[in-house]
């Protein structure tokens, strides 16, 4: 075993498995080599890309045993997909394959069949829920499941770290030549800014879409030159599925009083200020800050520079007040937010290198002022979990989580301090996701903690006053004091998740669910 920066046992196979190294600080991994180039290919004048199917496609592209496909996931729940690939590889008898998707949802779960019958043997992606995220945590998958951030996952293409053979990207309006985007088409999802990435870099890139138009389609997110296919289907997703139960306004009051207090923490910290950015996440306390920061920013006559990130319709709504000027969307959170992407001049696509990428030349993320995350536990290093509950298995996503924490100035999670009978705050969180150097301040609807490593903040929230503040041991009493002390989670040896930090280390560790 080698015990990483922040404490957590890696096991030494698990490092010499890859070009991987402990985890060693937020900062600390230095870039090394060159961006990873793809086979050059050619489509010589009058070559027609566009084909009769999906399996035409695969037999096309070359696809064998032991190769890896990737996927986007901005349809989330409504994705189609990923089912009608695996269909047709199952049907063409391929095998051994590793599923590279940007994340995985609860409609995914037929996977678990292909897993078994050997059709999928490695998965690399964000995040993962329901029943296939239950199966993994028990052991089903042969190789540990690779958990990336959002940015990382951009990093680890652009490294090399994970070659994409064949990408199989939905598009909802493409031409037959590979020119397309997220913005029109029956089934617009507004932003296509993780498929971008694995346009760029592929060795081979199939586009299905369910809304073909004459060339020359554009302005188009994925470009013709790298295209290689181009399939017609009756339906790509349901983009009803894109929104979640997580981006709602919430009415509760617990949500509404953490948001109180977070909007006050933010004023406090001097932040909130003319050309100020921000990031919220898409839950009901993040999204209630928003309420609050635009009755400040109106009050006090002040503008964002931008919104980063997952763009919901609440922050569609600031920028067409007037109150943010421009939004950097990487994936559309709601119908709202995929509506104005394609009408809105200052609300602008980006890929998920430029959004949070640590090694590039600047990500977006790097001038973030104020970032607002949620957690499923925190503990008293402030270490962030938002991957695994409490009964050990994988139910969330890293996403951008880690990326922006790392980025901003002012970090925050805001969360509940118990969920049910399950205390929010922690001694030792599950899984990490974002070191706790990265996290500034826990904002609860008990009240406040300070991360003791930014003295300048809790004098700022001392001297402002308004807002309820605690240490995170104190904390961590009252949420015990209503819960009491939770059982440890019973684990096998068998690791089945290896959690990257966005520069590449291993952060943690995810260990088999011992069976009851």
């Amino acid at each position: 075993m080698v015990m990483n920066r922040i404490g957590r046992d890696i096991p030494e196979d698990i490092l010499e498995s890859g070009h991987t190294v402990a985890f060693q600080g937020a900062y600390n991994v230095e870039p090394h080599g060159q961006i990873i180039s793809k086979k050059i290919r050619a489509t010589f004048p009058g070559e027609s890309k566009k084909l009769k199917s999906i399996r035409e496609a695969i037999v096309k592209t070359g696809l064998k045993d032991g190769m890896t496909i990737s996927f986007h996931h901005h349809f989330r729940e409504g994705d189609y997909i990923i089912k009608m690939v695996m269909e047709q590889i199952k049907a063409l008898g391929i095998k051994d394959l590793t599923i590279f998707s940007s994340s995985l949802t609860n409609t995914h779960a037929f996977l678990i069949d292909y897993i078994k019958e050997g059709i999928v043997t490695g998965i690399e992606t964000s995040g993962m829920r329901g029943d296939l995220g239950n199966a993994i945590s028990h052991g089903l998958l042969k190789k540990p499941v690779v958990i990336r951030s959002h940015g990382g996952r951009a990093r680890a293409i652009e490294a090399g770290d994970s070659k994409i053979d064949v990408a199989f990207l939905g598009v909802p309006c493409s031409d037959d030549y590979g020119n397309a985007n997220g913005t029109h088409g029956k089934s617009a999802c507004g932003s296509l800014g993780y498929g971008i990435i694995d346009s760029k870099y592929a060795d081979k890139v199939v586009l299905i879409t369910d809304t073909l138009v004459p060339y020359p389609n554009v302005p188009a997110s994925i470009s013709q030159v790298d295209v290689d296919y181009v399939v017609e289907v009756d339906a790509i997703g349901d983009p009803k599925g894109i929104v979640s139960g997580a981006t709602r306004f919430t009415k509760d009051p617990k949500e509404l009083l953490i948001a109180k207090y977070a909007a006050a923490v933010i004023e406090a910290s001097g932040y909130l200020k003319q050309d100020f950015s921000i990031q919220t996440g898409s839950g009901g306390s993040a999204l209630a800050v928003t309420r609050f920061l635009e009755n400040k920013m109106k009050e006090d006559k002040i503008t964002a520079s931008f919104g980063l990130g997952g763009i919901t319709g609440q922050f569609v709504d600031l920028y067409e007040k007037g109150l943010v000027k421009k939004l950097f969307d990487v994936q559309g959170f709601d119908l709202k937010a995929v509506e104005s992407i394609g009408k809105n001049e200052g609300h602008v696509e980006i890929d998920a290198s430029l959004y949070a990428n640590p090694h590039n030349s600047g990500c977006i993320a790097n001038k973030l002022d104020i970032v607002i995350l949620s957690a499923l536990e925190i503990d008293k290093d402030f270490n962030v979990n938002v991957i695994t509950g409490s009964d050990g298995v994988l139910r969330g996503a890293s996403g951008g989580h880690c990326d922006t924490a790392a980025g901003a100035k002012l970090t925050m999670i805001v969360s509940p301090l118990v969920r049910g009978r399950i205390p929010t705050v922690v001694k030792r969180v599950n899984t990490v996701i974002t070191p706790g150097e990265s996290v500034d301040v826990l904002v609860t609807e008990r009240g406040v903690a300070v991360n003791p490593e930014n003295k300048e903040l809790a004098q700022k929230l001392k001297d402002f006053g308004n807002v309820p503040v605690f240490s995170i041991e104190e904390l961590y009493e009252k949420a015990i004091s209503i819960t009491g002390e939770p059982e440890s989670i019973q684990y096998d040896d068998q690791v089945v998740g290896v959690v990257e930090y966005r520069d590449g280390s291993i952060i943690d560790v995810i260990r088999k669910v011992k069976e009851d």
